[in-house]
């Protein structure tokens, strides 16, 4: 009751500052201007919000929900929810010789984190770093990809299955998801190498498998670090496509 007593109030506010706009606008000073549509934009900022009540009130129009994880992201107790979306354009859809009609629309990522008044504040939004789960994977299918929570952590998660994986690790800081690890396995039959990097400390492992090309023989590793040039920190909400991220 105490929402929709709020929520008619804001509103009969906006309504008032609308009309008396008109009729006071040439009369106020120009601080005083300012300092009204300061008022008006943030009451009218608070309606919007409180619309949204649910997860799936965030997606963008042109988008549908393709998936929808949740977890604790900032080790505050409550369940924040990672909606991955996926675009609706028709030119997207294409006709493949052998598979058919597949749809090519690239994928986003939203996060949003759980309020205290069990409402959704949205931290990151980015529609389409991801390609779509229909590309072209030449000899072996596309690579499939998945995201996951554990331990705070945000995990993007690729894999190849035989030819193996690779995994993104990303930490809340700065209002964003920091990029903060990596994580690969090479193969085929048996496992090639495997990479590790820690872009907080700067150090990269690499496994090689010294028996790689004696599919018979036990996976033996000779292990080596080595540093790695962490120029700039890479951010969740900045990521174009993560098709492109090497390292």
């Amino acid at each position: 009751m105490k929402n929709i007593f709020f929520s008619v109030s804001i509103l009969t506010a906006l309504f008032l500052l609308e009309s008396c706009n008109k009729s006071k606008e040439s009369q106020l000073p120009p601080a005083a201007k300012n300092e009204a549509l300061s008022v008006e934009k943030a009451l009218e900022d608070h309606v919007k919000t409180a619309e949204k009540k649910k997860p799936s009130d965030f997606i963008p129009k042109g988008f549908v929900l393709f998936n929808e994880v949740e977890g604790d992201l900032n080790s505050d107790g409550r369940k924040d929810h990672v909606l991955i979306i996926k675009g609706t354009e028709k030119d997207k859809i294409v006709t493949d010789e052998y598979r058919g009609k597949l749809d090519r629309n690239r994928r986003g990522i939203i996060i949003l984190f759980k309020t205290e008044d069990n409402s959704y504040k949205k931290i990151v939004e980015n529609k389409n770093c991801f390609s779509s789960e229909n590309e072209d994977g030449g000899v072996y299918y596309a690579p499939e990809m998945e995201v996951s929570i554990n331990k705070n952590n945000l995990y993007v998660n690729y894999m190849h299955g035989r030819y193996g994986y690779w995994t993104y690790t990303f930490k809340f800081r700065k209002n964003d998801f920091q990029l903060i690890g990596y994580d690969a396995s090479y193969g085929g039959p048996i496992v090639q190498n495997e990479t590790s990097i820690n872009f907080l400390t700067g150090k990269k492992q690499f496994k090689d498998n010294i028996n790689k090309d004696e599919e018979d023989r036990e996976e033996v590793f000779k292990e080596t670090w080595s540093k790695i040039d962490v120029q700039k920190p890479v951010f969740l909400s900045e990521i174009k496509d993560f098709d492109e991220l090497t390292f």
